[in-house]
C-alpha cells in the first residue's frame, strides 16, 4: 500500500477548514552580494506573530538537486508524488486547462512564450518585455487568422489552435487532421533559457530529431516543426513579440482528483491559467477571481461555507525572483502581510504558507533549495520560531519534508485522517 493509498483509505470528512496559501517562488538565498534573502528583509509583523505561534520547516518540492517547475511543484503541494507517471502533466495541458479549454485526449499541446529577437535571430527578452494582456491577445489574433485562411490545418495535415494566456503567454494545440497518423507529445522545448542565442528547432525530447522518444516523436517533430516555422514568420514584422518559444508538449493525462482521494471539497483561488490549470486537473473548483491577492480574498470570503479546502496563489513572488529584483518580492511579500488579518479573520481550522519552489533573486530562476514553511493549528507543535524566513524554518519542528508529505499534516491537523490500525 502506498502513502497516497493510506491517506485515501483513511481519509474523514468533517467540517474543518484548510488554507494553503501558496507564495509562488517566495523561498530565496543568502549570498555574498545578497546577505539577506525577501523573507528576512521583509517587515512582515503579521506572519512574525502567525510563525511565534505556529509550528516551521521546509519543504523539499521534487527530491534533493531537482529544480521543479511550477506544474510538479504544486502537484506535490496537494500530495501528487510529482514523479509518479499520473502527476507528469506538462506545462502546456496545464496552461490551457487554466484557461478552461477543452483538451481531447488526442491533442498535444504546447505552452509559449513571446519573445524577441535582433535581426540575427538571437534572443534579446525571453518573455517580449512581458507585454500587456491586451497586446498578447492582439498577436494570437494575427495568428488566429492566418491558421483560419488555410481551413485550420497547416503543414502536412496539422490542425492548429491558438489561445491567448495572460501577457506574454498563449497555448498551441495540435491535431491530427482526418486521415493522418496521430501526434505524439514526446518533443523538447524550443526555449534555450538564456538570452544571445537561437531558440531551438522542434526536436524530439531525445535532443535530436532521430531520438530520444522513437519513431513517433521524430516523425511528429518532422510535421510540426514546419508549422511552428510559419506561424513565426507571421510575427517578423511586430516590435518586441517578433518571435514565440514553445515548452510543455503535452496530452492529457488520467489524475485522481483530491476530492476523490481525500474527501474534501477543495476551491481554487488563482489568477494566472497555469495554476487554475494545475487544480483543475487535480479536481477542484476553480473560482474567478482577480490576479491580485486582495481580490483573491474578497472571493474567499464569499465562497466560505461552501467548501472545506482552499488553495490560495500569489504570483509576485515568483515574478520578482526571475527578474532579480530583490526589493520587489520584497514588496509582494509585505503586501500578504498587511491583508492576513482579513484570511486569518474567517477562522481556518488549519492555515499553511509556503511556495512551491524557490526562485531566488541572484539565480533569477527556479531553484532546488527547500522552501520554507509556516503551519498553524490549534494542535501544531508550536516551536521557538520568531519569524518566517528560511532560517528559522531551518530548526523549526516540523523538520524537512517532501511536499508530497505536506497533505498528509493539513488532514492530520484538520482531523481529516482516521486512526491507522487498531
Amino acid at each position: 500500500m502506498t502513502r497516497q493509498e493510506l491517506l485515501t483509505r483513511l481519509a474523514l470528512r468533517n467540517d474543518r477548514r484548510i488554507v494553503l496559501l501558496v507564495l509562488d517562488g517566495v523561498g530565496d538565498l543568502r549570498t555574498a552580494d545578497q546577505p539577506r534573502t525577501a523573507l528576512e528583509v521583509a517587515r512582515t509583523p503579521i506572519l512574525d506573530d502567525l510563525a511565534a505561534r505556529s509550528a516551521l520547516g521546509r519543504l523539499v518540492p521534487a527530491g534533493t538537486g531537482i529544480t521543479p517547475g511550477s506544474g510538479p511543484g504544486h502537484l506535490a503541494l496537494f500530495g501528487y508524488e510529482p514523479d509518479s507517471p499520473g502527476a507528469d502533466i506538462g506545462r502546456g495541458v496545464l496552461e490551457a486547462l487554466g484557461l478552461g479549454l477543452e483538451v481531447p485526449p488526442d491533442t498535444v499541446v504546447a505552452r509559449g512564450n513571446f519573445a524577441t529577437v535582433d535581426g540575427d535571430g538571437l534572443l534579446l527578452d525571453r518573455r517580449a518585455g512581458r507585454i500587456p494582456t491586451a497586446e498578447g491577445e492582439r498577436i494570437c489574433r494575427l495568428l488566429a487568422r492566418r491558421i483560419e485562411a488555410d481551413g485550420g490545418v497547416l503543414g502536412d495535415g496539422v490542425g492548429v489552435e491558438v489561445h491567448a494566456g495572460e501577457a506574454y503567454r498563449f497555448v498551441l494545440l495540435f491535431r491530427a487532421a482526418d486521415g493522418t497518423a496521430a501526434l505524439e507529445p514526446g518533443l523538447a522545448d524550443t526555449d534555450p533559457q538564456q538570452l544571445g542565442t537561437r531558440p531551438l528547432p522542434i526536436e524530439a525530447s531525445g535532443g535530436s530529431v532521430a531520438g530520444g522518444s522513437g519513431e513517433a516523436a521524430w516523425e511528429t517533430a518532422r510535421r510540426i516543426g514546419p508549422v511552428v516555422e510559419e506561424l513565426q514568420r507571421e510575427l517578423r514584422a511586430e516590435e518586441r513579440a517578433n518571435t514565440f518559444l514553445l515548452r510543455g508538449f503535452s496530452w492529457l493525462p488520467a489524475l485522481p482528483g483530491v476530492d476523490e482521494l481525500h474527501r474534501l471539497r477543495p476551491a481554487a483561488l488563482a489568477g494566472y491559467p497555469l495554476y487554475r490549470g494545475v487544480a483543475r486537473a487535480c479536481g477542484m473548483e476553480v473560482l474567478d477571481c482577480g490576479n491580485s491577492f486582495g481580490q483573491a480574498l474578497d472571493r474567499l470570503e464569499q465562497c466560505w461555507a461552501d467548501f472545506d479546502y482552499f488553495f490560495l496563489h500569489v504570483k509576485g513572488t515568483d515574478m520578482a525572483g526571475e527578474d532579480g529584483d530583490l526589493a520587489a518580492k520584497v514588496g509582494v511579500i509585505e503586501e500578504v502581510d498587511a491583508l492576513l488579518p482579513r484570511l486569518l479573520g474567517l477562522g481556518p481550522d488549519v492555515l499553511a504558507i509556503s511556495g512551491d519552489h524557490s526562485t531566488p533573486a541572484p539565480m533569477k530562476a527556479h531553484s532546488w533549495h527547500p522552501v520554507p514553511l509556516l503551519l498553524w493549528s490549534e494542535c501544531c507543535f508550536v516551536d521557538d520560531c520568531a519569524r518566517f524566513t528560511e532560517t528559522e524554518a531551518i530548526r523549526g519542528a516540523v523538520g524537512t519534508i517532501p511536499s508530497s508529505e505536506l497533505m498528509g499534516l493539513l488532514l492530520a491537523n484538520a482531523g481529516k485522517l482516521a486512526k491507522f490500525g487498531a
